[in-house]
């Protein structure tokens, strides 16, 4: 139709914009974000655009559907949800607890470190919050810790799995952003480690201004080695397969979808010598993979009509003008990207932003001089805010539904409050010091 409907021209940037602006309305009142990427693509380009144009989208969705990278992220969430139901996370926390309970910050130790290995080991943020959220969380409320710090320690700490490999959101923003998801795993390592100090320093921080109850007291050397095997059985197991699945992919032994491969039949592996393999885990393990893979295939499809329509309408062109019409150069794309991505972080969920709000800016990023793999990192950990921010952070839900009573919603927004702030210094230091994520990849190139 070329832009005309009804006898009146409509500009194709216009409506490229009001196309945004109409999926982002129809988000806000819950409609499902894969259909209704699609359904605004459609309806879009049949208004500006001649029908032809979509003999373009087969091509495209082939694409994806061809895409070796990609395979990765089932087998990656396959590793997670079966490292889950083998009982990892609770021998993890357990061990921690123990190890650590004799420290006036103990408990906040463990939780973060916790946190830390099931995010490299599992990588689901929902079941990382929730097992530490019924372990941990009426420990620390009965230790004298402070509902609102306990709430926040464990929530930024589940979500720690969105910026420390193997992650999902890595893999997709390495497709979109044109990056090696290899060097995004070894890229993230430096600030997902940086990260974890931070949240570790305001622990022990805190914990000497409000002396909580220390845990107890070890009777004797001998108890104690005995206490440090324990958590040397249960770390082994899942350190052995991080490092089989990091390791393959960062000397170049094996590419990302070959070691989520390894990941996934060591995980298999894992539950059998916890004796919790079964035909019944294995149905339920592989439900769990199809729903969830599922869910971000089809948002990824929907995204590929909207992104392309996007583009047939010249909305590539528009963002671009509005960005260089703004004159305030480089620095004022990053410091405005990054505000969008916080703002939008706070009501949609990462998967939406990676896929409807990346692919936008990611042709300015390479026009600004700027490192796709550095920004891209720089990205993943804006993107992690987004589980934690109020009001629809997914975390906040997540611990809300298994915290006890006593503990209110309003406690876990208190809480959660200085762990945004370390966040957003660490992505402040990532700027000032693009060395963070730039030195591991270079390393290993050597």
């Amino acid at each position: 139709m070329n832009g005309e409907l009804f006898g009146f021209y409509l500009n194709e940037e216009y409506l490229a914009l009001a196309m945004v602006c109409a999926l982002f309305c129809l988000l806000m009142f819950g409609y499902p974000v894969a259909f209704t990427l699609a359904g605004v693509a459609l309806f879009y380009g049949y208004i500006g655009l001649d029908m032809q144009f979509f003999n373009l989208l087969p091509p495209r969705m082939y694409g994806v559907m061809n895409n070796s990278t990609l395979l990765a992220v089932p087998l990656f969430i396959f590793m997670g949800v079966m490292l889950e139901r083998s009982g990892i996370a609770e021998r993890l926390l357990v061990a921690m607890s123990t190890l650590f309970g004799g420290l006036r910050s103990g408990l906040a130790i463990s939780v973060v470190l916790s946190g830390a290995l099931l995010a490299a080991s599992t990588g689901i943020v929902g079941a990382s919050v929730v097992t530490m959220g019924l372990i941990s969380l009426p420990i620390m409320l009965r230790q004298g810790y402070t509902p609102s710090f306990s709430s926040g320690v464990i929530c930024s700490s589940g979500t720690l799995g969105q910026i420390i490999p193997p992650s999902i959101v890595l893999i997709l923003l390495g497709d979109i952003m044109g990056v090696s998801v290899g060097d995004l795993f070894m890229a993230a390592v430096g600030p997902g480690l940086v990260l974890v100090l931070a949240y570790l320093a305001f622990a022990v921080i805190y914990c000497a201004r409000t002396k909580p109850n220390t845990g107890y007291a070890h009777a004797d050397d001998v108890a104690y080695r005995d206490i440090v095997w324990s958590a040397f059985k249960a770390l082994a197991p899942p350190g052995v397969l991080i490092l089989l699945v990091l390791g393959s992919i960062f000397f170049g032994i094996a590419s990302p979808t070959e070691a989520a491969a390894i990941g996934a039949g060591g995980a298999c592996v894992l539950a059998l010598c916890f004796r919790k393999f079964s035909l019944k885990i294995l149905s339920e393990v592989s439900e769990r993979t199809l729903s969830l893979s599922s869910m971000v295939f089809m948002i990824l499809m929907g995204a590929q009509a909207f992104g392309l329509v996007f583009r047939g309408l010249s909305g590539d062109d528009a963002i671009r003008n509005l960005v260089q019409g703004l004159s305030y150069g480089p620095t004022g794309f990053l410091i405005s990207v990054m505000i969008l991505l916080f703002i939008l972080g706070c009501f949609l969920d990462f998967i939406e932003i990676v896929f409807i709000v990346v692919p936008i800016l990611s042709p300015l990023v390479s026009e600004f001089g700027y490192d796709p793999l550095w920004f891209s990192v720089l990205i993943a950990v804006n993107l992690q805010m987004s589980f934690i921010t109020p009001p629809f952070g997914f975390s906040l839900f997540y611990l809300k539904g298994v915290a006890p009573e006593g503990v209110s919603s309003a406690d876990i927004y208190r809480g959660i409050i200085p762990f945004v702030v370390l966040q957003a210094v660490v992505i402040a230091l990532i700027v000032l010091y693009p060395e963070l994520v730039t030195a591991i990849p270079e390393y290993f190139r050597q």
